[in-house]
């Protein structure tokens, strides 16, 4: 059954009734009382009564932090978090406008990230967490609110960002999730009005100018002024340290699999800088000089004293990668290195699904992705 207004099972409706009476105390407070509102909560907690009444009580101290009453009227400062939680509110205010417009209830919208320009860039650690902060608040506050989620031009590294977030995102929500190909624009059209839809999507929205990308609508966005810039303001914390003698390199080896993983580092050194350059090993089981090795991304040093190092790299072929900190060129002074690297793994079934995509035609559900 589907847990909706209408097609409701005996259970299901005995479980809303007592939902609504174990509510009592906070109905008031509530955003709406209606049934079609409880049952949202009860879906996304399949119809769980004690987790769904602890789901929504959590949500009203969320609300109640937020100010969300009056969170419309509030003008956002460097606040994303509470900025975001708006966003939602706005939508959720849209849908019961649509209601009345309609006269039909309208609980959910449909959604399209346009993933062009998506890099190693963007999977920079903290921001990825605060992502997945983002994605943790909508899930835990706004259950059932989304219809269907559209990615557009997904680049190669989509599997990989997309499994660094997808735990953040229920079962539910994942299955919702639909990876557009080639014509996407016409798909688009299968699911919205091309009246709803920019021109520069396909469709026949303009702005009142005949801006086809409809700007006064829609935040293109671009790169983020230097003025936001915090990273100086960040405490790194690193996973390893290490001495590295006066003419001498530490190597750490990495074994990749297959194809498409990324190579992820963060380093500083002390009181001076380091050399550091990524190989592949031609022998296997033994420790080899760098010139022995397959260079992937050639030795330099970096003045990693002054300004933390953080890069990247997409292993395209499987093999053992070493990541090689360089003092060599020291004859004097020992080198003091601390580092975290990470290998990240390609969500598998989006990443053979994006590939089957290719050039052809359609779209992909991540339904299954594991």
């Amino acid at each position: 059954m589907s847990g909706r207004v209408g097609d409701l099972s005996p259970r299901q409706a005995e479980v809303l009734a007592q939902f609504r009476e174990k509510l009592q105390d906070v109905l008031p407070s509530l955003p709406a009382q209606d049934d079609y509102f409880l049952l949202k909560w009860l879906r996304a907690r399949c119809f769980d009564l004690p987790k769904a009444e602890a789901m929504l009580r959590k949500h009203l101290e969320v609300r109640k932090r937020m100010d969300a009453d009056n969170i419309i009227a509030w003008e956002a400062p460097e606040d994303l978090l509470k900025n975001k939680f708006r966003d939602c509110e706005v939508l959720r205010h849209e849908c019961e406008q649509q209601t009345q417009k309609l006269g039909k209830k309208v609980e959910m919208v449909m959604m399209i990230y346009d993933c062009e320009g998506l890099g190693l860039k963007h999977l920079w650690k903290p921001a990825v967490e605060a992502y997945g902060e983002l994605l943790s608040m909508f899930e835990e506050n706004f259950p059932e609110s989304l219809k269907r989620l559209f990615i557009v031009k997904a680049p190669k590294i989509f599997p990989v960002a997309y499994n660094l977030v997808k735990h953040f995102l229920s079962e539910d929500t994942r299955k919702k999730v639909v990876v557009l190909g080639s014509n996407w624009k016409e798909v688009l059209q299968k699911y919205i009005d091309p009246d709803q839809i920019p021109v520069e999507y396909g469709g026949t929205m303009t702005d009142p100018d005949g801006d086809p990308k409809c700007s006064s609508k829609i935040n293109y966005g671009g790169d983020v002024p230097q003025s936001y810039y915090v990273r100086d303001q960040l405490a790194q914390q690193y996973e390893h340290s290490v001495v590295v003698n006066r003419g001498s390199s530490h190597q750490v080896e990495y074994e990749i699999l297959f194809p498409g993983c990324v190579l992820r580092w963060q380093f500083r050194s002390e009181g001076a800088d380091v050399g550091f350059g990524v190989y592949m090993k031609t022998k296997i089981g033994e420790r080899q000089r760098a010139g022995d090795m397959t260079e992937v991304l050639p030795n330099q040093r970096y003045n990693a004293h002054m300004v933390p190092e953080d890069g990247s790299l997409t292993c395209s072929t499987p093999g053992i990668y070493v990541l090689r900190f360089d003092n060599t060129y020291s004859f004097l002074h020992s080198k003091k290195v601390s580092y975290t690297v990470e290998v990240l793994l390609p969500d598998t079934a989006s990443a053979q699904q994006i590939q089957q995509l290719g050039d052809r035609l359609g779209e992909v559900s991540l339904n299954h992705s594991p």
